[in-house]
């Protein structure tokens, strides 16, 4: 398994594994029952989906919201954004200095460094920020560029994922 990628929770991680092989042709109503997401099953509320539009934030604080949300990414390859900023959140909620150590080491070189195999779009002067973080990292080392790459996906990979046939067919199913 990749490294980052054990930093997502475990059962949204297996979903978006499954979504992974299949989004492409399949016919999306069958990727929804598949999640356990279609209305029909009656797991997702028809407001969930339908306020997931209404902020970023409300899509990223529920469960399925994410999971479709890291599928749409993992649709379009840049799968490496929401890992990032799970990655992140995590770290922040890390108690020993230790263990904060390892897991910045761990996050910069999946994230941040230049051969990083999950580098994330970010401009030069926050990753020297976020290097110059690195000799030694707090709660709030990655703060910065953690903050570039949400703005990035609310700007750019939200308003395509609203777009989206996944989002389009998701929301159909389950208005009232």
């Amino acid at each position: 398994m990749c490294q980052g990628l054990e930093l997502l929770p475990v059962t949204c991680l297996e979903r978006v594994k499954e979504l992974k092989a299949r989004l492409g042709h399949f016919l999306l109503k069958q990727e929804l029952n598949l999640m356990g997401l279609s209305n029909k099953s009656g797991k997702l509320k028809a407001e969930d989906a339908l306020m997931w539009n209404t902020s970023f934030q409300n899509l990223l604080s529920h469960k399925d919201g994410l999971c479709i949300f890291q599928a749409f990414l993992i649709s379009e390859h840049s799968e490496e954004n929401i890992a990032f900023y799970l990655a992140c959140e995590d770290y922040k909620n890390t108690k020993t200095s230790s263990k904060l150590c390892s897991k910045a080491k761990i996050i910069y070189e999946e994230f941040i460094d230049n051969d990083a195999p999950r580098e994330v779009n970010l401009d030069h002067e926050t990753k020297c920020i976020t290097k110059k973080n690195m000799v030694q990292p707090t709660a709030s080392c990655f703060e910065l560029a953690q903050s570039k790459i949400y703005t990035l996906m609310e700007k750019d990979c939200y308003p395509r994922f609203l777009k989206s046939t996944l989002y389009m067919e998701l929301s159909r199913q389950t208005k009232p």
